[in-house]
């Protein structure tokens, strides 16, 4: 991969960074969009030497030159002209995004191995096995992040067969988008994501048999439920995983109390946000056995108060996430296809009409005009249409 190197300025504390840095061989850093928590940060990346993708640097110089003639034809300073850097919004996609041809394709092989990696953790490598699987997720999740949430979501509320696998790999998404918006140490992610990944690892058959219930729970599937967190860990720990941060996050990811997060310890800040986007990814599915209300399950705490924990969620993802199915207000059905600059005008796809029949091809609406604002979500069993998901990534 041919890499340009970056000047230290595009770093500014408290802001997203606006391009994906890599080191000098090209191996990703920080994903585009992360938050400069602070000043020791930015050191320690510049001292790293920061370096970004060919093609990534020429949508930033593009974005850049936007920027400065929209901050001329405004009559700007000339101090604030000479210190301006694009937003991470402003800069578009990374360029990975050209590469990934078939998102769906790519999200599939990797569940695939994810799901053997899961269902029969392996005693030898394990911990190896779900740090490569961690990198690769990664990769195809900053290659294209609306793409990659319509596909999982999409994965997650019509293909309950292989649940458990996709929950998981939706909640690592959401958590590492969500981390990006919390003033947290770079190196919590990897531990957070592997968490995500792992933190059913006890009952990963068991749900997938829940997802295709229609009863509640069982006393024997109760109990395993009861466990799961303490078991997952115990496991892990018994294949050789030695990041005590990852495993108290898998432990207490159901135990990690409300209330202000940045008080808490590590483990259970990172818990905290696991517990809140296995909720919001779970609410998303379709089992009849619980009601469609995403949003607000992440975004309100146990005690009914604003979550920090949910608002990065909702930050990240918006209120209605790629893969999500809304209702506007000339009262067509719409399907997400990605977020938009404000949480709650994404770009969407109308796919039922007005007469409450599916259209012949979905049809891209604007939803910050009026007679298409967003009234609400839809359940996904409500709507009975099978979604030509290829098309709906060309729309995107």
């Amino acid at each position: 991969m041919a890499v340009i190197q970056l000047h230290p300025t595009v770093l500014r504390v408290g802001h997203p960074i606006p391009v994906a840095l890599r080191d000098a061989a090209g191996r990703l850093l920080v994903p585009r969009g992360t938050l400069l928590a602070d000043e020791a940060q930015r050191q320690q990346l510049i001292a790293r030497g920061i370096f970004v993708d060919a093609g990534d640097s020429e949508q930033f110089r593009k974005a850049l030159a936007g920027k400065l003639d929209s901050m001329v034809r405004g009559n700007a300073l000339l101090g604030q002209i000479a210190q301006a850097v694009p937003d991470a919004s402003e800069c578009g996609p990374s360029t990975a995004r050209r590469t990934l041809a078939d998102p769906v394709a790519a999200w599939n092989d990797l569940l695939l191995r994810a799901s053997a990696l899961l269902h029969d953790p392996p005693r030898v490598d394990f911990a190896g096995r779900v740090q490569r699987l961690d990198r690769e997720a990664l990769d195809l999740l900053e290659a294209d992040t609306d793409a990659s949430l319509l596909t999982l979501i999409h994965a997650t509320t019509s293909e309950l067969h292989q649940y458990s696998v996709t929950h998981a790999l939706l909640v690592f998404a959401v958590c590492e988008l969500a981390a990006r918006h919390l003033p947290w140490p770079t190196d919590w992610r990897p531990s957070l994501r592997r968490a995500a990944l792992t933190m059913n690892l006890a009952m990963t058959t068991l749900q997938d048999q829940l997802a295709l219930q229609d009863t509640p729970p069982s006393a024997r599937q109760r109990a395993q439920i009861d466990a799961h967190a303490a078991q997952s860990a115990a496991t892990m720990r018994e294949r050789g995983v030695s990041d005590e941060l990852w495993l108290q996050a898998v432990e207490h990811h159901h135990a990690s109390p409300a209330g202000g997060l940045a008080e808490l310890p590590a483990m259970l800040q990172l818990a905290r946000l696991i517990q809140r986007a296995d909720i919001f990814a779970a609410r998303l599915s379709p089992r009849r056995m619980r009601q469609a209300m995403a949003a607000k399950a992440a975004y309100l705490d146990e005690n009914q108060q604003a979550d920090a924990a949910g608002a990065a969620i909702i930050k990240a993802v918006g209120i209605y996430p790629p893969g999500s199915f809304v209702r506007l207000a000339n009262t067509e059905v719409a399907v997400v296809l990605r977020r938009g600059r404000r949480a709650n005008e994404p770009r969407v796809a109308s796919v039922i009409g007005r007469s409450g029949t599916p259209l012949g091809e979905p049809a891209v609406r604007d939803t910050r005009v009026k007679s298409h604002e967003i009234t609400g979500g839809v359940a996904p069993h409500e709507v009975k249409l099978r979604l030509n998901l290829q098309r709906l990534l060309q729309l995107g």
